[in-house]
């Protein structure tokens, strides 16, 4: 396996706005979906969710070797992640996407960032599970909101 199994993708389906895609590689014998021939997309974010996180975003573009300024509309290249860094990024992407409260998100957001490496793989394998996944994001989302 890559030792970059996570990419972030620019997604451009609105005529003005841009959104962002994580995939993964996927794992053996999985099939994949979304982002292409070899990568299973994890989740996709756009609009007041991914201007509230932008900040994490921008970091994990700069710890994994890019310029922030390379995060553009135009960009056509994915930004290749490390695991640590696409397992935090998933992680904080899957839990703010469904919220409105900005408030929230940012209560979210900093709890992931201060999270244990461990711990951000643990809710990283239980919110990505096929079958019991969602639930596992909406106990997160309560958890870390403290709501």
């Amino acid at each position: 396996m890559s030792n970059k199994p996570f990419e972030l993708r620019v997604v451009t389906d609105q005529p003005q706005e841009y959104g962002l895609s994580l995939c993964r590689m996927p794992a053996r014998g999985e099939s994949v979906n979304g982002c292409g021939h070899d990568w299973r997309q994890v989740v996709g974010i756009n609009g007041t969710p991914m201007r509230a996180v932008m900040d994490q975003i921008l970091m994990a573009i700069k710890q994994a070797g890019y310029r922030p300024s390379d995060l553009s509309r135009g960009r056509k290249a994915p930004f290749l992640l490390s695991e640590e860094l696409g397992v935090r990024l998933g992680l904080l992407m899957l839990a703010v996407k469904p919220l409105r409260k900005s408030s929230r998100m940012t209560d979210i957001s900093e709890q992931i960032q201060s999270m244990a490496s461990e711990e951000a793989y643990y809710w990283f394998s239980k919110m990505t599970d096929h079958r019991a996944g969602r639930r596992s994001q909406k106990a997160m989302r309560i958890l870390l909101a403290k709501e």
